[in-house]
């Protein structure tokens, strides 16, 4: 079967150009384009036998010289500020929801937990790509030690930053926060994570497009349905662009 990604649908539609993933986009047009193929996608890559496919990693000699920044690049919350003041020692992860046994995590004991490095090419919705290295924590493993009910359908990450006052968020079905690539990184091309990345930490969900890739990652949440929470969209530019959800390539 043919699957239609984002990137194929935007290719179609005569090269129309997005104004970003920091830029709200109203048009009409650029909505409908915008959640073309997102049941096609969803469907066929949720069919595949092999839930656990993984996305092609490359070589050290492959990454890229300069990873640009996108979106918001330093969150103004006073509470953020304070943590990178503090160079994130105070902060903790927490992660809760419909979980058995909820609990935090500061980044020393992230970076203690096993971990797990990735060389991946990072595919925006504008259009460019890039190669990073990316080292952290599975989450599979957190959501596993905090014994994640069975009714769980979703898995949210509540961020730091907003846009004029609305808070920032993303969610993953559980097949993607369960997949072995699906990482908090903390650490980027064997450096800290830089704030204008995601400090101190970041989501990475390698088969899916950029803007599900959150920074800022404050709280992490199962959920059993997305209605009601935020605009219902599952996530901030799902709820305010008309990006399609699953944003799978």
């Amino acid at each position: 079967m043919t699957i239609i990604t984002r990137r194929a649908a935007l290719v179609g539609a005569g090269g129309l150009l997005l104004a970003g993933c920091d830029k709200i986009t109203t048009s009409p047009t650029v909505r409908k384009v915008l959640t073309l193929g997102e049941k096609a996608t969803l469907s066929g890559q949720r069919l595949v036998t092999d839930r656990n496919a993984l996305a092609p990693e490359f070589a050290r000699a492959d990454i890229s010289p300069k990873f640009r920044m996108n979106g918001n690049r330093l969150p103004a919350s006073p509470a953020y500020q304070a943590h990178m003041a503090s160079n994130f020692t105070d902060w903790k992860l927490e992660i809760g929801g419909k979980v058995a046994r909820p609990f935090s995590l500061t980044l020393a004991q992230l970076k203690a937990a096993p971990q797990r490095t990735q060389i991946t090419r990072h595919d925006c919705v504008e259009g460019w790509s890039a190669i990073g290295e990316w080292t952290g924590v599975p989450l599979a493993l957190l959501l596993r030690q905090a014994q994640v009910s069975p009714s769980a359908q979703y898995i949210v990450f509540h961020c730091a930053d907003d846009f004029s006052g609305t808070p920032y968020y993303e969610s993953i079905d559980m097949i993607d926060a369960l997949h072995p690539q699906t990482i908090l990184a903390h650490t980027m091309n064997r450096q800290p994570l830089p704030v204008g990345h995601g400090a101190p930490i970041r989501l990475r969900v390698e088969r899916a497009l950029g803007y599900k890739h959150a920074k800022y990652v404050m709280r992490i949440e199962a959920v059993e349905t997305l209605a009601g929470l935020y605009g219902g969209g599952g996530g901030y530019w799902e709820d305010h662009s008309g990006y399609q959800w699953f944003a799978g390539i």
